[in-house]
């Protein structure tokens, strides 16, 4: 079976060519300015081994995923899959030696380098019978393997180079070759760099990444100013895949393309300034409006001092009909508890007071109403309001039952939230926004609903299901004895 594949030209329009199977014991690193044709190499070395070798890729800008319209590379979205799905995939990977390309384009940048991340730490951890060869780029590797701490969370840098470390110093027994490109290579951390065997070096104009290059073909000086002058599409190679001794490479065409944007130019529009200006500002309004939100709920009113509370209740007696000679006072009620409640729940602001201030206010509103609520403590209170709050009151006698048997044993604290998931699922809708949770729950912080969202998971009582994109959703162990 033939290893050797041909990337270009050299300058005498010889043909330079790469030994995959060497490629695969000694790694590659290829650097080059933006626009240096980095991607255009990788590329046609990509389409040249496809039947050779078994190829993943790394794609943070979703450049690669045109391979699948040529060659049998099967496209994952990683914005579609949350962090066990991803490393399951990766698992099968492996183990059914497909071709692969990790597309990250949608994703936020912190977001790109946890799933890529994830992904290639679940490659390596691959059981040892599916360790077959493979070719692993990873684009835009200053990325995933920075030289220096930046913006990126502290725990998402040790995750990622501790995954990059591992595919190049360590992935070579398990199959896997690393073959890296990154814009400047002093943006790229050493250690990983360093075990690349086979570099491809493409125009590059800071002197901090000439000489680093020049260091790696082992030039002089003087010398490496030849990197500055490369041509786009012109590669300096050195290596044992590809040639023992620096040699200048003119990279081949391709089939597949990328998703640049036009590089030469193309004619103007035929249009003046008035005609341009009206379809520039054409039903502008529309398109900028911005979704009108809620306002935030108001703040919850401070709850009334002793002596405000006793000169209301006096008020209210003094202005009661006195009760005829011989009669007791007689009291029609005007509603139930549960009138009571839904009346309290359905108000603004209603679940930020705080419990003392909700149960008070209960007790005046069902004196008032001649509704009997002495058989009803404050614990008992809140799990009613609770109910209330999630609607739990307007379902048929059975299912409601249901729904209570579910929430018997949760604590009060997260009951109101829980039963507001636990409410919209048995209605066949999707959970609750973090608003509506944090409505139900009392708060105006999205941290604080996050760790409750945990918490509930870790309890079972709910399993939360987050993928790379960002959507979220929720079900309810148990909710289909409920809807039956």
């Amino acid at each position: 079976m033939r290893s050797q594949i041909e990337i270009g030209k050299d300058a005498h329009g010889t043909g330079v060519t790469m030994d995959v199977e060497e490629l695969l014991a000694t790694r590659l690193l290829v650097q080059g300015n933006s626009g240096s044709g980095k991607s255009h190499l990788l590329r046609r070395l990509l389409e040249q081994s496809a039947g050779l070798v078994q190829q993943v890729v790394i794609d943070p800008e979703g450049d690669f995923t045109s391979l699948a319209d040529h060659f049998d590379h099967v496209v994952i979205e990683g914005a579609g899959y949350s962090v066990r799905e991803i490393e399951a995939l990766a698992g099968r990977v492996r183990k059914h030696r497909a071709s692969v390309v990790l597309a990250l384009d949608d994703l936020e940048v912190e977001a790109q380098i946890r799933c890529a991340a994830t992904f290639l730490t679940a490659l390596f951890d691959a059981p040892r019978e599916h360790w077959y060869p493979a070719l692993v780029v990873v684009d835009e590797a200053q990325l995933f393997a920075p030289s220096a701490a930046g913006e990126m969370a502290e725990d998402t840098r040790r995750m990622t180079l501790a995954a990059m470390t591992n595919l190049m110093c360590r992935g070579r027994k398990r199959g896997l070759a690393g073959i890296v490109a990154t814009q400047r290579l002093a943006k790229l951390a050493k250690n990983v760099a360093a075990e690349a065997s086979n570099f491809l070096m493409g125009r590059t104009f800071l002197d901090i990444d000439m000489q680093r290059a020049a260091d790696l073909l082992g030039m002089d000086r003087k010398q490496a100013e030849r990197i500055r002058d490369l041509q786009r599409g012109h590669f300096l190679g050195l290596g044992p895949a590809v040639s023992r001794r620096p040699v200048a490479v003119h990279i081949g065409e391709v089939k597949s393309g990328g998703k640049n944007g036009a590089a030469a130019l193309t004619p103007l529009p035929q249009a003046d300034a008035a005609t341009m200006g009206e379809l520039l500002h054409a039903e502008l309004s529309e398109e900028a409006a911005e979704k009108v939100h809620r306002p935030p709920p108001p703040p919850p009113p401070a709850p009334p001092r002793v002596e405000e509370l006793a000169q209301g209740m006096a008020q209210r007696a003094e202005a009661r009909p006195a009760p005829a000679d011989g009669e007791a006072p007689a009291q029609v009620p005007t509603g139930s508890l549960e009138e009571v409640l839904r009346d309290m729940a359905e108000e603004d602001g209603a679940t930020f007071r705080p419990a003392a201030a909700q149960f008070r206010d209960f007790a005046t509103r069902c004196r008032q109403r001649g509704v009997a609520s002495a058989h009803v403590d404050m614990a008992e209170f809140r799990r009613r309001f609770a109910y209330a709050c999630a609607g739990i009151d307007r379902f048929e006698p059975a299912r409601r039952a249901r729904i209570e048997a579910m929430a018997a044993g949760v604590a009060d604290d997260v009951l109101a939230p829980y039963l507001a998931i636990v409410a919209a699922a048995a209605r066949g809708l999707a959970a609750p926004a973090e608003d509506d949770l944090a409505r139900a729950y009392g708060t105006a912080s999205p941290g604080r609903i996050r760790r409750l969202l945990e918490h509930l998971e870790k309890t079972g009582l709910i399993a939360v299901h987050e993928d790379y994109g960002g959507e979220r959703t929720i079900s309810v162990p148990g909710i289909d004895q409920v809807m039956a």
